[in-house]
């Protein structure tokens, strides 16, 4: 697996969710002097995705994110959606979230699959981050606080050859390979067959820097082409005039990673019976494994700088639905099944053997670091981390 794989899985998957909250949020608000207090406007809406925003890319979060680190498992990387989504006033159900979540996770797997290079995996990237720069324009800060996140990318991956994004691709495949709930918009645009599965294009622009299929070129041992066969294809490929822009601003070319929800859609997720099958993948989560430490030290150096805010005084939080109605959300989370569902995890641990074992409980692992004393650095120690959490 590659070290270098996490900052992109987050910042794509982090991309896909703020598209469908601005989505949602812009569906559900009120004009603000018609808007009853509980419900959303559009200057509530800004707010929110400010301070998700803000959050996502606070500085020391990036820097941890950053760091080489393999993987975690899906529900560790879960946690910390979970968290994000809550770091404003709005508040989202287990149903709701189990929904943001699969579409979310959908959506950045299809693209990942019709990446044609696997360097373009780069481009989707800075496509999500533009589409971000366009949410926060009014926000000179948190702007900035993008563009150093921008740059953080460049600096990371404009020196990786070919091989090592084939690595990466490898990898988030790996990651999202029993993943196969089925999208009603990925279903209408005939793009996802019933059972969740994806159905690839044969035909359209070929890589950056390759050929259009349908010529067999022949070589001697000195090197020398001897012969030139021509065959036909079932695709209709074309070449492409030029290559996507890997710098600050500049044109991506490629459109995989823009915002598919800016043209009103339905974007309702449906359980595949094929997905149903994921409990018995699920259920390895539950089994104990060596990595148990490090992930808990990964959910430590993360959640410790994610910070939830709580509405204070008499201001409520507001509540998003993303289904139609209450009760198609309600049984929305009647009828997922248990192995799916992922939990609101809210870590409080001390040095108590009784809390630690509880905090292994949750994470679905059963061995702890030994308790240590705690130190003022957030990034140094778990039990000081999650001790603020």
């Amino acid at each position: 697996m590659s070290a270098r794989t996490l900052p992109l899985l987050f910042l794509n998957l982090g991309g896909e969710m703020l598209y469908i909250l601005d989505q949602r949020l812009r569906a559900q608000s009120i004009p603000g002097e018609k808007a009853r207090k509980d419900e959303w406007t559009d200057v509530d809406r800004k707010r929110v995705m400010n301070d998700i925003i803000t959050t996502m890319f606070n500085k020391k979060f990036m820097e941890e994110l950053f760091k080489p680190q393999e993987l975690y498992s899906k529900k560790a990387l879960r946690t910390v959606y979970d968290r994000l989504a809550h770091a404003s006033i709005m508040r989202l159900n287990q149903a709701s979230m189990d929904k943001l979540y699969d579409l979310m996770t959908m959506a950045f797997k299809y693209q990942v699959l019709l990446c044609p290079r696997p360097k373009d995996i780069l481009l989707v990237t800075f496509n999500h981050l533009d589409a971000i720069k366009d949410f926060i324009c009014d926000s000179p800060g948190i702007l900035n606080q993008v563009d150093e996140t921008f740059r953080q990318l460049i600096e990371t991956y404009s020196c990786l050859s070919a091989g090592e994004f084939q690595l990466i691709r490898q990898t988030l495949l790996i990651f999202f390979q029993d993943m196969h709930i089925r999208v009603s918009i990925f279903l209408k645009d005939k793009v996802q067959n019933s059972n969740g599965r994806f159905v690839l294009p044969i035909s359209g622009p070929v890589p950056w820097g390759t050929e259009v299929p349908g010529l067999i070129r022949v070589f001697n041992h000195n090197g020398d082409e001897v012969k030139r066969t021509e065959f036909t294809t079932d695709g209709n490929y074309v070449t492409p005039q030029r290559e996507g822009s890997f710098d600050l601003y500049g044109d991506r070319v490629l459109k995989l990673g823009t915002n598919m929800y800016s043209v009103s859609r339905p974007v309702e997720t449906h359980m595949s019976g094929s997905s149903k099958n994921l409990a018995s993948h699920a259920k390895e989560n539950i089994v104990p494994n060596p990595l148990a430490k490090e992930e808990m030290n990964f959910l430590a150096r993360l959640l410790g700088v994610l910070e939830v805010k709580t509405p204070g005084g008499s201001e409520t939080g507001f509540r998003l639905n993303l289904f139609t109605t209450d009760e198609e959300e309600e049984h929305a989370a009647l009828t997922r099944p248990e192995e799916l569902s992922y939990k609101v995890i809210n870590i409080e641990a001390t040095q108590e053997p009784g809390r630690r074992a509880e905090l292994s409980r949750i994470l679905g692992e059963l061995e702890v670091a030994e308790p240590r004393p705690a130190t003022s650095g957030k990034g140094e120690d778990l039990l000081a981390l999650m001790d603020g959490l």
